[in-house]
């Protein structure tokens, strides 16, 4: 689809100088109106600024902030709603500084009622009864996504918002991926999905079209695994709907960066801090691992990351002391490992110290840092029922529960163990899928699961380079056709960790 012309050189000028007067003096920003050029694919192409010779008119900043809504995707965790209230403010702060009439702001995890809303398609039928005749867009962010909201209505103001429109800052895959079902695998580079930190956003008849088209044929995909990419299939429709269009407006540059005059979104891409780490000793590690894994994974884990975990065993169906391995007396299976599991969590319970607040299951083949988990783990209350890592979804259109994937890695406080246990709440079967029924259980106890989006359960190479760019990663998962140790070495080793001033270092990351 092509863009709305932009201003005439007046008309421009006089935008320009409107905007000087209305921004609050704190919040005073030279900022350049970007416009792509037709064609463009790649932000790297497109000009700082550009003053389009066709005819029409970019809508004034004074565009009402009430025909945006915001939707935060937010977190019931105490850690992550106060990020997203305190984003929720600063989007007030800043349109009541304008003197606008302020626009509605809502929190993800406050819509009652919906258990898959965390993947917003469910959701859809609401935003257009509620605000399909009111509203242009709704805007969608993270709790770190930063927003400029005079820009950001400057710059949704050169698209037509009669029209359907899906904007956003565009990731492409450089090669087909497992995440993404191998999808466009002739040419993975020609599908393009929101970076979801930078923010997107979808015009109100865009909304309306989506809202229409769920309710007469459900979500029947029965996984969530990368909304961003899922979402953006759903729009696209096998070529009937429409592409996402790149902005160079949404960034996820850091908010101090020189980069950043242009944007109207900006992004929080560090490793938070929520004073000391957490201890060594507060952190218990349980590899799971099985006799014909101990001569090829076990040792990658001890040339990496074993050395940063002050707590660790190794979980298996054979006890060898030159690691060692515990047997838990739990068969191993070809497929989940649910049995094993649940056996770590009672063993946790019953034999580590009850002052261990922390517990950590990974896989023998994941790639860990602890170091910057024990950070990460900061920001957390362990006094709080938490199971973290990265989210997945089950059958969320029609019901259904999030749930940790396991391979990123699980963690559990031990008040999250104690209540799950003492609910009863077991494997159906010994093999069944271990996550899937953690997130079962949690759900049925009304805990809801945390995710972080700096656990993987796949390699660095499954994910866009642009993805990745904004990340301090806390974990990679399986060996496929990479060096683990050279990959540890390159992503989540400690000397590859974040300077003291709390910004990312510059990694020498290869293409792995």
């Amino acid at each position: 689809m092509s863009r709305e012309p932009g201003c005439s050189r007046w008309l421009l000028f006089a935008a320009c100088a409107h905007l000087f007067f209305l921004l609050p003096p704190l919040r005073t920003r030279a900022f350049a109106v970007s416009v792509v050029p037709e064609g463009a694919e790649d932000e790297t192409e497109l000009p700082v600024l550009q003053k389009s010779q066709k005819s029409g008119t970019i809508s004034k900043i004074s565009r009402e902030l009430k025909e945006i809504v915001f939707i935060i995707q937010s977190q019931s965790n105490s850690f992550h709603s106060k990020r997203a209230e305190d984003l929720k403010r600063d989007i007030l702060k800043q349109a009541a500084d304008l003197g606008k009439e302020l626009p509605t702001v809502l929190l993800i995890h406050q819509m009652d009622g919906h258990e898959g809303a965390w993947t917003i398609l469910p959701l859809m039928r609401d935003f257009s009864v509620t605000y399909g005749r009111n509203s242009s867009w709704i805007f969608f962010c993270e709790e770190d996504t930063r927003i400029q909201v005079v820009k950001l209505l400057e710059t949704l103001g050169r698209f037509d918002g009669s029209k359907e429109w899906f904007l956003g800052k565009a990731l492409y895959d450089e090669e087909s991926t497992i995440i993404h079902h191998y999808a466009f695998a002739e040419n993975p580079t020609a599908f393009t999905f929101p970076d979801f930190a930078a923010g997107w956003a979808l015009s109100i008849p865009l909304v309306n079209k989506l809202a229409k088209k769920l309710k007469s044929e459900p979500l029947k995909s029965d996984f969530t695994i990368d909304l961003k990419h899922e979402i953006a299939l759903y729009i696209w429709q096998k070529g009937e709907g429409p592409h996402l269009t790149p902005v160079p407006e949404f960034c996820t540059d850091d908010v101090n960066s020189y980069k950043v005059d242009h944007c109207a979104t900006t992004f929080s891409n560090f490793l938070p801090l929520c004073g000391e780490p957490v201890k060594k000793e507060d952190v218990f590690v349980a590899v799971k691992t099985c006799r014909k894994f101990h001569g090829d994974r076990i040792p990658v884990v001890k040339q990496t990351w074993e050395r940063e975990a002050a707590l660790i065993e190794y979980y298996s169906d054979y006890a060898d002391i030159s690691i060692p391995t515990i047997d838990l007396g739990v068969p191993n299976t070809d497929r989940g490992h649910c049995g094993k599991t649940f056996a770590i969590l009672e063993r946790f319970l019953n034999h580590s110290s009850p002052r261990t607040p922390w517990l950590v299951i990974v896989d023998d083949d994941t790639l860990i840092s602890i170091f910057r988990l024990r950070r990460l783990l900061s920001c957390y209350d362990p006094n709080e029922p938490v199971f973290l890592g990265e989210r997945y979804g089950y059958g969320l259109g029609t019901g259904g529960y999030s749930y940790i994937t396991g391979g990123g890695g699980m963690v559990f406080s031990r008040i999250a163990v104690q209540k799950l246990l003492a609910s009863k709440c077991r494997c159906y079967s010994m093999d069944a899928p271990d996550d899937m029924v953690l997130g079962m259980c949690f759900s049925g106890l009304g805990i809801p699961i945390t995710h972080s989006p700096l656990f993987h359960q796949a390699r660095p190479m499954d994910y866009p380079k642009g993805y990745l760019s904004h990340q301090i990663p806390v974990s990679f998962h399986k060996h496929w056709n990479i060096d683990p140790v050279k990959v540890y070495f390159t992503w989540l080793a400690p000397n590859t960790e974040e300077s003291l001033n709390g910004k990312k270092a510059g990694y020498n990351r290869e293409d792995l």
